[in-house]
């Protein structure tokens, strides 16, 4: 194991109903106006929005909203809810929904506090130093975003799908009610399934120093999510079933499985967000392709830990077996995990790769995954 410092410094209220208690827990910031960012209407027709709002005025919280933001989320309704921040004069940030509202509200507070173009953080040209503070009720358990220091967005204009990562933009507090993600249909607690695996299974393979208690953790949460998907396919009302995977998805990235490791890579999610910024393919689905190809491909570099993931995962022997088990287990569920599937043609490889390559040097991992290496991965799919 290497040395390490571990500081999480996100409050995680977990439990049915907790989302009443949200303007409670930003009070004490001395928030007196925040910028409400949701995806979907259907939050003010369940009721969500109502419960929310209530906490608010209970405090003297006052709100102005940021409504329609999709999955992928769009720079361009960023720069929407930058403008709004500003103009408005918010002091914090309340994302209500999923991975994408979180990753936005992130943006949107490092980018209300700046003059500059805030995609100039996404390309490495300016260094995160602040941002407005970051509070989070959760409808859909997928990204980690919840507990960490990353965000996701997509340019419209240049088809590239960048994050940041930065301090500045942990959330405060995240309100986690299980409850709140049986409206997540099928297809895309799949997705999320994947995403969650795919979050713990990166680091897993391509560190060189992986201690056994970090595996063992990966190989937790891996059968967890994949325990609780089968319970939900079968019985969305099984609360514990949602509670168990929820918190899977929170602890795959939140630094907590990568302590002690080497720095790892992650090349399924560098060659994902190809397929996402490219087609506008669900993230999960674009990594259920992109993970059993790319394992193929890899599995020589790590061939023990490809070997101790078949035995622990699938009680399997062989490495191809165990990638052939997780393979069939996303097609079980529902998730694709060839191109074809996805109505992505074989003659986009070249310009799929082309736009990972690109990536890949943003990322600092051009060295090993040039053009021609991710066409070979993407031939595997």
């Amino acid at each position: 194991m290497v040395d390490f410092i571990y500081h999480n410094p996100t409050k995680i209220v977990f439990g049915k109903n907790k989302e009443s208690l949200i303007g409670a827990e930003i009070a004490p910031f001395g928030v007196k106006k925040v910028l409400l960012c949701y995806g979907s209407e259907r939050i003010k027709s369940d009721g969500l929005y109502k419960k929310v709002t209530d906490s608010l005025v209970k405090e003297g919280i006052a709100w102005v909203e940021l409504g329609g933001v999709v999955s992928n989320p769009k720079l361009s309704k960023v720069k929407e809810g930058i403008a709004l921040a500003q103009k408005e004069h918010v002091e914090a940030i309340l994302a209500i929904g999923g991975g994408s509202v979180l990753d936005s509200s992130k943006t949107i507070a490092v980018g209300a506090l700046v003059k500059n173009d805030v995609w100039d953080f996404f390309i490495g040209k300016v260094a995160i130093e602040k941002a407005l503070p970051v509070f989070a009720v959760m409808t859909l358990a997928a990204t980690g975003s919840e507990m960490n220091g990353f965000a996701v967005v997509s340019n419209e204009e240049t088809k590239q799908k960048y994050s940041i990562h930065s301090e500045h933009i942990y959330p405060k507090v995240s309100i986690l009610n299980p409850e709140l993600t049986k409206s997540v249909p099928n297809d895309y607690l799949a997705y999320s399934a994947v995403d969650i695996i795919a979050h713990v299974i990166e680091g897993y393979f391509t560190a060189s120093t992986q201690p056994h208690f970090q595996s063992r953790m990966v190989e937790s949460i891996v059968k967890t999510v994949m325990e609780s998907t089968e319970i939900l396919l079968q019985n969305p009302e099984d609360y514990n079933a949602r509670a168990e995977f929820m918190w899977a998805a929170t602890q795959a990235l939140n630094g907590s499985t990568t302590a002690g490791t080497n720095p790892s890579g992650f090349p399924n999610h560098m060659i994902e967000h190809s397929l996402s910024a490219l087609f506008n393919i669900a993230h999960g689905a674009g990594l259920a392709i992109v993970i059993p190809a790319w394992m193929q491909w890899f599995k020589n570099q790590n061939h023990a830990q490809f070997e101790r993931f078949s035995k622990e995962i699938f009680g399997l022997d062989s490495v191809d077996e165990g990638i052939l088990a997780l393979k069939n287990w996303f097609a079980k569920i529902g998730a694709p995990v060839h191109l074809e599937e996805a109505s992505i043609s074989k003659n986009e490889i070249s310009a799929i790769a082309e736009n990972a390559a690109q990536t890949a040097v943003v990322w600092g991992m051009n060295a090993v995954y040039t053009k021609h290496a991710i066409e070979d991965i993407l031939h595997n799919a």
